[in-house]
């Protein structure tokens, strides 16, 4: 028997305002992507704001469905389709906000499982991690380097 021992690192920063600027223009397009949401079931909108290396700007936000689970959250509309608008680009950033209207959310929400599975087949593809920022509505925002610390020891196609 061998025990690993596995260390994720984060900044934490006690308010948006506390970002560098270009970081806080995207994660106010997170939130101008939040509001769009469409979340008539959970009452709980995500958005997400990705940034390429050509400089675009895709946004996404959740979008339900009484089918569920046929909807999808925000972090993969908007890194879906930056891969299908801008397939040759590189990921370097993603913004995520969420809130709901039925309580406060005022801690960060990270991504959902199946968000950190699709952000890690990303950086595989481009050999180069992608730094993320999540918040909730209001206050604190959490920053990492990479997906490998929010998904340690994750599934990729060299298992396949």
């Amino acid at each position: 028997m061998k025990k690993i021992t596995l260390t994720s690192n984060f900044i934490v920063y006690d308010s948006p305002t506390e970002l560098s600027e270009e970081d806080q223009q995207l994660m106010n397009q997170a939130v101008t992507a939040r509001k769009k949401a469409y979340a008539p079931y959970s009452n709980f909108s995500v958005g997400a704001a990705v940034l390429l290396d050509n400089k675009e700007v895709v946004l996404g936000n959740n979008q339900e469905n009484a089918a569920y689970p046929s909807g999808l959250c925000a972090e993969r509309v908007a890194i879906y389709s930056s891969g299908a608008n801008y397939p040759d680009a590189t990921i370097l950033k993603i913004a995520i906000s969420a809130s709901s209207s039925t309580k406060n959310v005022n801690e960060p929400v990270a991504p959902c499982g199946a968000c950190r599975q699709t952000i890690a087949e990303y950086e595989i593809k481009q050999e180069q991690p992608i730094s993320i920022l999540f918040m909730g509505e209001t206050g604190k925002v959490i920053q990492t380097d990479s997906l490998e610390n929010l998904l340690p020891l994750g599934f990729d196609k060299s298992f396949l």
